[in-house]
């Protein structure tokens, strides 16, 4: 357990009582005890080792006291404290909060590479489970928020949220875990839990807004979340997800966005026998549609502009490959498919594919392009086609797909890598040479 006084910076004058606490630290012969920082929204951490906290924790409490009071900003600033007891100070009880320290890697802005980050986890409250993290898959959208591609990036940011692990730690409260257990977090780590989307157990259309487990903000809506490029996580155990001990771990994180972003719409739109299903990507999102959309009953069809994926697309189970660049095999497939699961992240023609589907036909898009699309009515009106989005799934569907996999066998096809080579994977991932998911093995932090 580490030890720490926190404030919170507003203003000049705060500045200024920071810098008496540093001279109280020097008043308190522990002028190196103290490690004093930055953090980020004005925040400031104080660490106390061990052998002097107690001395300079009185001290600094009388003075922030005094200081608190002479200057009128008793309600300006936040502080809290840390340590084994509480005995000698009963007034702060209600105020402390342990934190445990994790080493993680973080994007520090929008340019520069990724690099070793340390940040501080909360211990479990009585509803918190603790994960230590194993694996943790890559998602094209890290690099879209790494990049501030969709303008929403919050730095320093840990992203990673294909998480699986083991639960070293749970809440005296917790009841679905305990420790020893293997377990997953996903892109969720929160909602309101009241609108009517959460009580229908679709958290991920929150109408109050998800919290997701990075780039985000905890309930508090000032507490920053970091995701799983990192040792370990304390998540609520209502948003912990069960994982089967009969699947390689190591290709089950990606199911934990890859996998339930291309379930929940098979399911929503109730595919299976009888259904024509074309997809349209061949990468992360789109091996796993053709699992699924297989394993469901449906005729997959794989559409790629690359022949070079034909083989790897029969493998997993299409039953037919198009190449998308040839002309004359768009022109066969016109009025073809009841659906299309879109795939694709990068810039394309959504009127090409709008065509192949048939009367009432259903294009699902599940990537996100950093352009708007254009869609010529045409395509759609007159054989009454829909276009429709669809985000990853609430935390039952998530469990329920979860289950699936295992009793069907369904994993991710992947590709393991050390936490140093990310930023390598990142370009590699922009040019396709992934087959189909990079996971980070956490032992290389």
């Amino acid at each position: 357990m580490r030890h720490f006084c926190t404030l919170t910076v507003k203003g000049p004058e705060e500045i200024w009582l920071l810098l008496s606490c540093m001279e109280t630290s020097k008043a308190a012969n522990c002028k190196s005890s103290f490690l004093v920082g930055l953090i980020c929204n004005g925040r400031i951490t104080m660490e106390l080792p061990a052998m002097t906290r107690k001395c300079c924790l009185q001290y600094l409490v009388n003075k922030l006291l005094k200081i608190s009071v002479a200057t009128d900003l008793r309600g300006s600033f936040s502080f809290y404290c840390c340590f084994h007891s509480f005995q000698s100070y009963p007034n702060f009880a209600a105020q402390t909060f342990t934190m445990s320290h994790t080493k993680a890697y973080a994007a520090y802005d929008a340019e520069t590479p990724l690099r070793d980050f340390d940040l501080e986890r909360r211990e479990p409250g009585p509803h918190d489970v603790q994960i230590e993290i194993l694996y943790c898959g890559v998602c094209h959208s890290d690099v879209h928020q790494v990049r501030n591609e969709w303008g929403n990036s919050i730095f320093p940011m840990v992203p990673g949220h294909e998480i699986v692990g083991r639960v070293t730690g749970v809440g005296n409260a917790v009841t679905k875990f305990k420790e020893g257990d293997l377990a997953g977090v996903g892109c969720l780590v929160d909602s309101c839990r009241e609108c009517e989307n959460c009580k229908d157990g679709q958290e991920q259309y929150c109408k109050n807004g998800w919290t997701g487990t990075y780039n985000g903000f905890e309930r508090d809506g000032k507490t920053p979340t970091y995701g799983g490029y990192s040792k370990s996580i304390v998540t609520t155990e209502d948003f912990v997800l069960k994982v089967s001990d009969k699947l390689d771990l190591k290709a089950v994180a990606p199911l934990l966005c890859a996998g339930i972003t291309t379930f929940s719409p098979l399911r929503h739109w109730k595919v299976g026998k009888g259904h024509k299903v074309g997809v349209l990507g061949l990468g992360g999102l789109g091996h796993m549609a053709v699992k699924f959309a297989a394993s469901f009953g449906a005729e997959v069809t794989m559409l790629s502009h690359s022949p070079s994926k034909e083989a790897d697309a029969k493998r997993l189970g299409a039953h037919r490959f198009a190449l998308t660049s040839n002309e004359e095999t768009i022109k066969s497939l016109g009025n073809y498919f009841d659906f299309i699961i879109d795939t694709v992240s990068a810039p394309h023609d959504y009127n090409i594919y709008l065509g192949m589907l048939n009367t009432n036909g259903v294009m699902i898009c599940v990537g996100v392009p950093p352009e708007p699309a254009q869609v010529v009515g045409f395509n759609l009106i007159f054989q009454r086609r829909s276009i429709a989005g669809s985000l990853i799934g609430g935390i039952a569907e998530t469990q329920e797909m979860l289950d699936y996999c295992a009793e069907h066998n369904i994993v991710s096809d992947v590709e393991m890598i050390a936490m140093k080579d990310i930023n390598e994977a990142y370009e590699r991932m922009l040019k396709g040479e992934v087959k189909y998911r990079f996971v980070i093995d956490l032992a290389t932090l």
